[in-house]
This record gives C-alpha cells, sequence and structure tokens, in this order.
C-alpha cells in the first residue's frame, strides 16, 4: 500500500478559438469636428467595435441617418436676408 498522494494536473484554460467574424476593435482614430450631432454620430461607431460583423449595419446606418438629418438642418437654418434687386421693375 503506497501513502502516495496522486499529482493533480492544474486545469489549463481552454483559449478561445480565432472567430474571424466575431468582434474586433478598429481603434481609428476620430476626431471631434466641434458639432455635437456630428461628434455622438461618430462617436456612436465605436458601437460597432463590440459586435459581430452582421451587427454592424443597424450601426452605420443609424449614424448615416443622423448625419444626413445634421446636414439637412444645415439647411433649414434661416441665412442672411437676400440683398436687395438693383434692377428697377419695368412695366
Amino acid at each position: 500500500m503506497s501513502d502516495t498522494v496522486p499529482e493533480t494536473v492544474p486545469e489549463v484554460p481552454e483559449e478561445p478559438a480565432y472567430d474571424p467574424a466575431g468582434p474586433a476593435p478598429l481603434a481609428v482614430p476620430r476626431t471631434p469636428t466641434g458639432n455635437a450631432e456630428v461628434d455622438g454620430g461618430l462617436d456612436r461607431l465605436a458601437d460597432a467595435d463590440h459586435l459581430a460583423t452582421d451587427g454592424h449595419l443597424e450601426v452605420y446606418e443609424d449614424v448615416h441617418q443622423g448625419l444626413r438629418d445634421a446636414l439637412t438642418a444645415l439647411d433649414a437654418r434661416p441665412g442672411p436676408p437676400a440683398p436687395p434687386s438693383t434692377y428697377s421693375s419695368r412695366s
């Protein structure tokens, strides 16, 4: 009879298999524009870093719509009044 205790092998955690479609941050730098709406949309792009590729479309469409809305709002702002006409009306 033996008094030796069998050695236990330490359990090594398995590394997850590489998934090319898995989330991977792109780490693309985003420079602030100074426009809160546009900067918010660009910051929203970071959400795609944590999604699988098939989830990117929803984020991209959301950001695209926000940028379109910001551009449309620029067109809707009242500008300076038009200069007076230099031509006299002829009858």
